[in-house]
């Protein structure tokens, strides 16, 4: 389900400026591609996904995305190749829910549970998904390695996109 909240920022309002700013946000979700995990507590607490609209724009941030199918469980476990394509298409699913594409990300991090192993199977992964998807801007992009939710998940990604209205 997407909900739409009303959020007010708390500082103070610029000089010459009237009154505080509203931002409006809405939470993302892409249950086609993925679910929560099958074993997180009920409600979980976060959202896959954040829309934030902006004057002129929209900004997108894709929570921690994985090789996690629909019914929450690990997929390709093992595999590095194939979980690298499945976070990408699960990331791109999410970003479709708010009318983005990898197009429109200007950053990602990647964590990688072994950097030293895995670094250059992700680099060609990426690559290839890049070449497929036609992008050739590439967006900012840290790697790191990282302990993941999971033992048997290899790869994990977070995003921000920004979106112009039109």
């Amino acid at each position: 389900m997407i909900s739409l909240n009303q959020v007010e920022k708390k500082k103070e309002p610029a000089k010459g400026r009237a009154g505080p700013a509203t931002l409006r946000r809405r939470a993302l979700q892409a249950p086609e591609a993925m679910c929560e995990a099958y074993h997180y507590a009920s409600p979980v607490a976060f959202s896959r996904g954040m829309e934030v609209r902006l004057p002129g724009a929209r900004m997108v941030f894709v929570s921690g995305t994985a090789s996690v199918g629909p019914d929450g469980r690990t997929l390709h476990a093992g595999d590095f190749a194939a979980q690298a394509r499945r976070a990408y298409q699960n990331a791109a699913a999410v970003l479709a829910s708010a009318g983005a594409t990898w197009r429109d990300v200007v950053k990602a991090t990647v964590f990688l549970r072994d950097i030293a192993r895995d670094y250059a199977a992700f680099n060609a992964a990426r690559a290839a998904y890049f070449k497929d998807a036609g992008i050739e801007t590439y967006p900012a992009s840290t790697c790191v390695e990282a302990r993941l939710c999971r033992e048997d998940l290899l790869v994990e990604m977070e995003l921000i996109a920004m979106v112009a209205d039109r």
